[in-house]
């Protein structure tokens, strides 16, 4: 009896703990997991809330207010001194050429309105004497023009003009969307044959009044603002 009841007493409590431990390991696994899964989300939220990720903060272009150029789609007013017969409006063609009367498939994109007016002349010159040329322009084309794309009020291209400044922008398209993540916008710039990007804390500008994310922007920029994540 005192052997069988000692069997007992010490069977009983080696089976208990065999019955507990892996209940127990199974629900110390699933906090780890769950500390884990915790831990991402808090590394994704903490991203979304810096914004930016790894590009390189916004600052003023080094040259603010660059010479205008001339870029397709462009519509210039060409202006013939004493000669209002070869005056016209003409758009800057796809392939980046401009025709007038006398003067044929000349290129104008990539020249400021001054040296295509001095490249008119030239070429009206074996017709008049001393032609003298002015040129506006009178709508620019996409090229020189700021973009706002995303999560603001009323998305649409700006034209561009000196000094013009985010802030400036962003009254043009009547402000942050109700769902922007103004923090995590950026701007694409691209300059010759390379683009850049860079971020832009717009929601900082608007609602905190940070003027350091005013800076300027440059004919051809566009300014992404991405939706917020919830």
């Amino acid at each position: 009896m005192t052997e069988e009841g000692s069997n007992t007493l010490e069977t009983e409590p080696r089976e208990g703990i065999a019955e507990l431990q892996p209940a127990g390991w199974r629900n110390f696994a699933a906090g780890g997991l769950m500390l884990a899964a915790l831990a991402a989300l808090m590394l994704i939220l903490g991203g979304c809330a810096t914004g930016g990720g790894d590009l390189p903060a916004c600052t003023d272009p080094e040259s603010a207010a660059p010479d205008y150029i001339i870029g397709a789609g462009d519509v210039l007013q060409v202006f013939v001194w004493r000669s209002p017969e070869l005056s016209s409006s003409v758009p800057v063609r796809p392939d980046g050429k401009i025709s007038i009367p006398l003067v044929e498939d000349l290129q104008a994109v990539g020249k400021t309105p001054t040296e295509l007016a001095r490249d008119i002349e030239a070429q009206l010159g074996e017709y008049l004497r001393s032609p003298e040329v002015n040129i506006i322009v009178a709508s620019p084309g996409s090229s020189n023009q700021v973009q706002v794309i995303g999560q603001v009020r009323l998305p649409q291209s700006l034209p561009y003009r000196a000094d013009l400044r985010v802030l400036d922008v962003l009254v043009a398209v009547g402000g942050l969307g109700d769902f922007a993540a103004g923090n995590r916008s950026r701007i694409v710039r691209k300059q010759g044959a390379e683009t850049t990007e860079c971020s832009i804390r717009l929601s900082d500008l608007v609602e905190d009044g940070d003027l350091s994310q005013n800076v300027r922007v440059l004919p051809g920029d566009v300014i992404l603002v991405p939706e917020a994540r919830f």
